[in-house]
C-alpha cells in the first residue's frame, strides 16, 4: 500500500508543533476560507429534537439529490436527472468507485501526469495499472497531442482519468482539449472519468467546459464531484458520482449499498450549502487569484525556482534547486527554523509515473496573503540554507 505523498510527512510536522514550532501548511488543500453559514445552520436545524440518527437511502437523501440537480448542476450548464447522480463519501469514494466500474484487475487506465496521487492508491488497491501521458512543467503542463495517448493505448485500456482543473498542477483543460479527449474515448470505446471538484476555481475568461457537455460522449463520461472544495466543507465527506450511462449508475449503486449510506450530517450540510449565494464563489475566486499571484511571484523570485502560473484550483507545482524534494521537505520540518517557524510542502514525485522527477513540490496557496508571504520568505531562506542545494 503506497503511503500518501500529501500526508506521509505529517508525523514530522506534528513533532515540530509539539516543540512549539509554528508550521505553515502549504502541503494540503485545506483552505482557511469561511464555509457558508447556511451549511452549518442546516445541520443545527435538522438536529433539533433529534433522538437518533438513521441510515439514508444508499444513493443519498432524495431531497439532496433533487436539490443538487436543480440548484447546482442546471445552474452551471450541466443538464442531468436525479437518476444520473448518486451521493458518495466525498470525491475520494466517487473516483475510487468510478475506477473500479471502468476497469478490473489487470486492466489499464490512462492518466495525465502530474495527477492526484490517490489515483495511484486506488489503482493499486484494485489491481489496475495506471499508464501516464507526460506533461512538462516548462510548458505549463500543456496536454500533448492525441498521438501520445495512442502510443500507450493497449487492448487492456479501459478509461482516461483527468482532474480538471488539475490537482496538483492547476492546469485548466480548454474546450478543444476536452473535445479531443472525448473523441479519442468515443473512437476507442473508453470511459472518460473527469474529476471536477475544483470547477468553481478557474482563472480565465473562457467559460468552464465540463466533460458532461462533450457531444456524443453521454455513455462514456463519469463525473466525480465534491462539496469539499466548493464550499470548504472538507470534513463533511460528501461527494457524488454522475453519469448518463445507466449501467454505470446501476454498478455505482451496488458499491453504495456495500457501505450502507453516506454521512447523514454531511448530507444535511451539503443540502444547506446549496443555498449559498453565487457572490460567495465570486469572492472566493478573487481571493484565490490574489493568493495565486502572490505565491507564483514570490516563488519565481527565489533563485533557482520555477513555478508556472496555474489557471485553476489552488495549487502550483514548483521546481526547486534541491537534490531531493522529499529530503528537503523533511529537513524543513526537522531542522530548519526561522524564529520558531517553518514551512511544510508536498514532494511531487508521487504525482508522476515517470521516474526521476525528484526536485518538484506541490504548493497549496491556501493561506491568507500575509501568512503566505511569511511562508514564502521562510521557504526562500530554507532553500538558501539547505545542504543539498543544487
Amino acid at each position: 500500500m503506497p503511503a500518501s505523498a500529501i500526508r506521509k510527512l505529517v508525523p514530522f510536522a506534528d513533532a515540530a508543533k509539539a516543540e512549539g514550532v509554528k508550521v505553515y501548511h502549504l502541503n494540503v488543500g485545506a483552505p482557511d476560507i469561511k464555509s457558508p453559514d447556511c451549511a452549518f445552520d442546516a445541520v443545527v436545524d435538522k438536529c433539533k429534537g433529534l433522538h437518533h440518527l438513521s441510515y439514508t437511502n444508499s444513493a443519498g437523501l432524495i431531497e439532496l439529490r433533487e436539490a443538487m440537480v436543480e440548484k447546482y448542476y442546471k445552474k452551471v450548464g450541466i443538464d442531468i436527472s436525479v437518476g444520473d447522480l448518486l451521493i458518495d463519501v466525498a470525491g475520494s469514494e466517487a473516483f475510487a468507485v468510478a475506477m473500479q466500474i471502468a476497469a478490473g484487475p489487470g486492466e489499464e487506465i490512462i492518466v495525465i501526469e502530474p495527477f492526484y496521487t490517490n489515483y495511484q492508491t486506488f489503482a493499486f488497491l484494485n489491481g489496475i495499472t495506471l499508464k501516464a501521458v507526460h506533461t512538462d512543467i516548462e510548458s505549463g503542463f500543456k496536454v500533448p497531442a492525441i498521438s501520445e495517448f495512442e502510443k500507450i493505448l493497449t487492448p487492456r485500456t479501459r478509461a482516461i482519468l483527468i482532474s480538471n482543473p488539475c490537482n496538483p498542477s492547476g492546469k485548466l483543460f480548454t474546450r478543444s482539449e476536452m473535445l479531443e479527449l472525448g473523441k479519442f474515448c468515443r473512437e476507442h470505446d473508453l470511459f472518460l472519468i473527469s474529476d471536477e471538484v475544483y470547477r468553481e476555481f478557474c482563472y480565465t475568461d473562457e467559460p468552464y467546459f465540463s466533460a458532461m457537455n462533450i457531444p456524443g460522449c453521454e455513455q462514456n463520461v463519469i463525473l466525480v464531484d465534491s462539496v469539499s472544495k466548493r464550499y470548504n466543507l472538507c470534513g463533511a465527506r460528501i461527494g457524488c458520482i454522475v453519469s448518463r450511462n445507466k449501467d454505470v449508475m446501476a454498478a455505482a449503486m451496488k458499491f453504495a449499498q456495500s457501505r450502507l449510506c453516506p454521512p447523514v450530517l454531511g448530507q444535511w450540510a451539503a443540502m444547506g450549502a446549496l443555498d449559498t449565494p453565487w457572490s460567495y464563489f465570486d469572492d472566493v475566486k478573487a481571493e484565490y487569484i490574489r493568493r495565486r499571484d502572490c505565491a507564483v511571484e514570490m516563488l519565481n523570485a527565489i533563485p533557482g525556482v520555477f513555478a508556472p502560473k496555474p489557471m485553476g484550483a489552488f495549487y502550483t507545482i514548483a521546481r526547486l534547486p534541491v537534490d531531493n524534494a522529499e529530503s528537503f521537505a523533511k529537513w524543513m520540518l526537522t531542522e530548519f527554523r526561522v524564529d520558531h517557524h517553518t514551512v511544510m510542502v508536498t514532494p511531487a514525485t508521487s504525482f508522476y509515473r515517470t521516474p526521476g522527477i525528484v526536485n518538484q513540490v506541490r504548493i497549496a496557496y491556501v493561506l491568507e496573503v500575509p501568512q503566505l508571504r511569511t511562508a514564502m520568505d521562510i521557504l526562500a531562506q530554507g532553500l538558501a540554507a539547505y545542504p543539498g542545494r543544487r
